[in-house]
This record gives structure tokens, C-alpha cells and sequence, in this order.
């Protein structure tokens, strides 16, 4: 053909280092069609099928299936189109064996069994649109409907969980304990009846908010005192509640009186429930904050301290 060079399908394959199977197969496919055939019918290409047959192979080594290279070669698709397109699903195929593969290491550490494996894989396989979903139908079920803290209730639809794209087993471990614990028909009715509290306290005047210098000083005293091997009910405890109870009261603008104490029981057993907790130090470790430090032996001593002081009488 106009003097230029044909080359045979076995030059074509010694050439590329490909067997002569598979030229053969990709020729029939038409991805590299032959340009004619010697008069015993052996079909021979155009040197420029060798770049073709390159172009084929890189392409089928990056994954990318016969159909889409043939519309990169038909010029339907530029090679850009198909790579980028191409490198977007292996983001999301990367991201999802190692998600798998937390799993594995979490089931790994822990034992699980076959119940918890499959709701370990479903869980970590939730999108963080699902995710976000999840928790928002756990504050508006447990908060929604009532006029409760509105600082809280933002708070808790803005901590959303967000498993990073390679989590830790710890982390994938926490997700799961977090998910099943907002499906605990037991945790939502105790939240519920906080956010009933809260919203009778907020009908009754209390616009204070959250309270986290409160809470810290509460912290800090307890603290002190559980550090100093102060039992709740030792005579010393007496200061310690009197110093709350006062800071409680100004807080609050109300009396340092014996109904202060018995409104303050009443505001600690409604908040007493650990799986409060629980929840925001799982958050912490599936968003790898910093895990808040547990106030639960704090809040427990300053209650039997508060209970150990309202019994005793007026002046002892």
C-alpha cells in the first residue's frame, strides 16, 4: 500500500511483548483492526497499530474496560475524561477496602461474632450524608419536640461523626458502639426526660444556657476533694457542697436554701445517666478530638455529698 510497511500479527506481538492471542482478540474486537490480508489470508497492520496496541494495554492495566477504550480510540472520550472519571472510582474503591479492612483488624481485636461483624460492615459502610441522617433523627426523637437547652440541641445536630477515609479499628469500633447506642430505645427515653426537664425549667424563667464554667469549677472542687480521699459523707464534704451549692446560687439567682439543695438533687438525678457520656467520648474517639475527661465519679460524689448534707439536720 503505497510502499509503506505491514507487519504481521507476529511481528505485532513481538513488538509489544504481547501474545499474539490477545492481539488477535483485540483485533477482532476492533479496537486494532488489521488494514488487509496476504493472499494466504494472514492479516497484516500499519506500523502505527504498535502506539494503538500500547495505548490499549496501558489503558487495560489502569482497569478501564474495552468499551471505554474504544470510544477513547473513536475519539468519543478523550483519555483525560476517561482518567479522571476512572481515578474518581478508585477513590471510592480505596476508601471502601480500607474501610473493609478496619473492619477486619476490628474483628481481628475484639472476637467479634458473626451478628456483630455483619452490623460492624453495615455501619462502616454508611456515607456520612447516612451518618449525619442518623443523628439528626436521634436529636429531633429525643429533643426535637421539646423547648429544651437550645445550646445542647445545637450542639448535638452540629456533632456529627465522621469516620476519617482510613479509620483507626478503635475508631471504627467506637462508631459501631456509637450508632447502636443511639438506636437504645432505654437511652432515648432517659434523654427524653431531660429534655422534658429542661423545658419545664426554661417554662419556669431559666434562660441561663449551658454552663461550662459552672461545670468546670464543680470539676475542679470534686476533684480535689476525691483527690484528698474525701468521702461524700465526711463531716470536711460539708464545705465543699456549701461552696457549690453557693456558686449554684448565684448562677441561678436563687436562695442558698434547703429548696436550692432539693431543686439541685432533682437537676443531678435527671442528668445521672453515664451513657451521656458515654456518647460524647465515643464522638471524640470517631472524630479524634481530644476525649473530654470523665466527669460521671464527680457528679456522683457531689450528689451523695449534696444527699449526705440535706439529711442531716439544720445546724449538725
Amino acid at each position: 500500500m503505497d510502499g509503506e510497511e505491514l507487519v504481521t500479527i507476529g511481528e505485532l506481538a513481538r513488538r509489544t511483548g504481547l501474545t499474539v492471542k490477545t492481539v488477535r482478540y483485540w483485533s477482532d474486537t476492533g479496537l486494532v483492526p488489521s488494514t488487509d490480508r496476504t493472499p494466504a489470508g494472514y492479516r497484516r497492520y500499519r506500523t502505527q497499530a504498535v502506539a494503538r496496541l500500547e495505548l490499549v494495554r496501558t489503558l487495560r492495566e489502569l482497569g478501564i474496560g474495552l468499551a471505554t477504550i474504544r470510544q477513547v480510540l473513536e475519539r468519543e472520550s478523550t483519555v483525560a475524561e476517561v482518567a479522571r472519571a476512572h481515578a474518581d472510582a478508585l477513590d471510592a474503591q480505596i476508601r471502601t477496602l480500607r474501610l473493609r479492612r478496619a473492619v477486619l483488624r476490628t474483628v481481628a481485636e475484639q472476637g467479634s461474632e458473626t451478628e456483630e461483624i455483619a452490623l460492624m460492615h453495615r455501619l462502616a459502610r454508611l456515607s456520612s450524608q447516612e451518618r449525619r441522617r442518623m443523628i439528626e433523627e436521634f436529636v429531633e426523637d429525643t429533643f426535637g419536640t421539646a423547648d429544651a437547652n437550645p445550646e445542647l440541641v445545637a450542639m448535638l445536630r452540629t456533632a456529627v461523626p465522621e469516620l476519617p477515609e482510613e479509620p483507626t479499628p478503635a475508631q471504627v469500633a467506637a462508631w459501631v458502639e456509637l450508632a447502636e447506642l443511639t438506636q437504645d430505645a432505654a437511652f432515648r427515653a432517659s434523654l427524653r426526660r431531660m429534655a422534658a426537664y429542661q423545658a419545664a425549667e426554661r417554662a419556669a424563667g431559666d434562660t441561663t444556657g449551658l454552663h461550662h464554667e459552672l461545670t468546670e469549677h464543680v470539676r475542679e472542687a470534686v476533684t480535689g476533694a476525691l483527690a484528698a480521699g474525701l468521702a461524700p459523707d465526711a463531716p470536711q464534704a460539708a464545705a465543699v457542697v456549701a461552696d457549690l451549692t453557693a456558686r449554684y446560687a448565684q448562677v441561678f439567682d436563687r436562695p442558698d436554701d434547703a429548696a436550692l439543695r432539693t431543686w439541685l438533687l432533682a437537676r443531678l438525678d435527671v442528668a445521672a445517666d453515664p451513657r451521656v457520656e458515654r456518647y460524647w467520648h465515643l464522638l471524640s474517639r470517631v472524630n479524634d478530638w481530644p476525649e473530654p475527661p470523665s466527669l460521671t465519679p464527680v457528679f456522683d460524689w457531689f450528689g451523695a455529698a449534696l444527699r449526705e448534707v440535706a439529711r442531716r439536720p439544720t445546724g449538725s
